[in-house]
């Protein structure tokens, strides 16, 4: 999503209009929730996804329609049934997309794109609120408003009444309609997940490229520089090389957004992590290995003073059971659970 909006950004400021279709509500077993979001150019072509197949090829048309006439519009896809079937989608459920222009005329818009792309990057948090269209109405771009947590705001004004709400709603995780004399779309920005791969060898690699295409900011670590180097880890967000592992959660930013991975060289390395990372307030820490292995280290760990309860908060063996063998295999494994955690955590199912 942060690329998203950097490309975004980037269009506007060069003088491009651009069309954005965000799904605004949904239920069933629809392809994607609401806050799924994709970005369309004049010539047709597009970034970021709501769910693939003929639903998109029906919004690219309603895309073009919006470049023509500037007026936005909120579209209902029933996918239901038959109705699923006869659009060769293999999701039901029900969707309604927001589709409307964002013009390159208001520099509020590159900015508020901008502003979105640094809040994902630095872990910050913020609300994007965009006005609904009136179907009765003049025809007109989308109007935004970005809200920050230090109560700043760019874009539309947003009612006073509204401000205090919103900047308190901590607890937003996707996106949803607001009331009011204005119905407005209002959508958390909020970082999906930093995840802190610990060790750099196969299977690190191959997670990393893997955590990185499903929108975790992803972290590795390793006290061997010859392994943790741009070369071998070029989709990671960054590379850290610490000078023991015995301290190489002093100046790491754990949060309950934080995904420990343990995958480092050896026994003694894995009890050494993970002494450290269970003392923090990850939402998921997982540690690859045996069962035997597990226990060893577990042993290590209750011999330290560690308490069960917080041993059990630990994933291992790592990763979903799928039968992996291979570290492509293993990675898929493991970002299979850290995408189940997430969206535990994102819908309030955790």
């Amino acid at each position: 999503m942060k690329e998203l909006y950097e490309t975004c950004a980037r269009l506007l400021t060069g003088g491009e209009d651009v069309v954005t279709a965000t799904i605004i509500s949904q239920s069933g077993s629809a392809p994607r929730a609401a806050g799924g979001k994709m970005l369309v150019r004049a010539d047709g072509s597009f970034g970021g996804t709501i769910g693939g197949g003929l639903l998109e090829a029906e919004v690219l048309q309603t895309a073009g329609e919006v470049f023509r006439t500037g007026r936005a519009v909120v579209r209902e896809f029933n996918l239901t049934g038959a109705d699923a079937a006869s659009t060769n989608m293999i999701c039901g459920g029900r969707l309604e997309v927001l589709v409307g222009l964002l013009s390159a005329g208001d520099p509020d818009n590159a900015h508020i794109c901008r502003s979105i792309g640094e809040l994902l990057h630095s872990r910050q948090q913020g609300v994007l609120l965009t006005k609904l269209p009136d179907p009765g109405g003049d025809p007109h771009p989308l109007e935004q408003s970005l809200l920050l947590r230090d109560g700043r705001q760019t874009g539309f004004a947003i009612p006073a009444a509204w401000r205090d709400d919103l900047v308190q709603a901590r607890g937003l995780r996707v996106a949803c309609r607001y009331g009011g004399p204005e119905n407005v779309l209002v959508e958390p920005v909020n970082s999906l997940g930093t995840v802190y791969i610990f060790g750099a060898g196969h299977v690190s690699q191959k997670l990393a490229v893997l955590t990185s295409l499903v929108d975790f900011r992803t972290v590795v670590l390793d006290d061997r520089a010859e392994f943790a180097k741009r070369e071998r880890f070029p989709m990671a967000e960054e590379i850290i090389v610490p000078e023991s592992m015995e301290d190489c959660f002093d100046d790491l930013s754990i949060r309950e957004d934080s995904y420990v991975v343990i995958v480092t060289r050896g026994h003694q390395h894995d009890l050494t992590v993970l002494s450290q990372a269970i003392q923090t307030d990850a939402c998921y820490i997982g540690m690859i290995g045996s069962a035997r292995k597990r226990q060893a280290v577990y042993q290590g760990l209750r011999e330290s003073g560690i308490s069960e309860e917080r041993l059990a908060r630990v994933h291992s063996p790592i990763g979903l059971k799928i039968g992996a063998e291979t570290p492509e295999e293993i990675a898929v494994s493991i970002v299979a659970q850290l995408i189940q955690v997430r969206g535990e955590l994102l819908h309030g199912q955790a």
